[in-house]
């Protein structure tokens, strides 16, 4: 049974995954990956309305992928380095068990999944 703290943690990773799935959104959070920006200039890199920039944003900062800091009238935003730990975490134990499962098919007689018999 998974309780409120893994199902907090696994809407979180979704949220993620979901604000990564746009390519327009991991070009923006590379942009904002190495210096603090107010909007209009992160949309300079991009062929769409500031508008539209500013819509990416609020999905990312609700991801917890962007931090907005308020200077005087301007919203400037920047990565948040532990926006992606949650994930990596994830990444990192899939990556883990892909490496125990190819490790012990390499150690296996047969080469076949441990549990499964080859056929004769």
């Amino acid at each position: 049974m998974v309780n409120g703290d893994d199902q907090a943690g696994e809407r979180r990773t979704d949220e993620v995954l979901r604000a990564l799935a746009e390519p327009r959104r991991r070009a923006i959070l590379r942009v904002v990956a190495s210096e603090e920006l107010p909007a209009g200039r992160i949309a300079e890199h991009f062929d769409v309305t500031r508008s539209a920039v500013s819509q990416h944003l609020q999905v990312l900062k609700d991801a917890g992928l962007v931090a907005e800091r308020r200077d005087g009238t301007k919203r400037l935003y920047r990565a948040r380095g532990d926006g992606l730990a949650r994930l990596r975490s994830l990444l990192d134990q899939m990556w883990d068990d892909s490496l125990d499962l190819a490790r012990r098919l390499a150690e296996s007689d047969a080469g076949e999944p441990p549990g499964e018999e080859a056929s004769a």
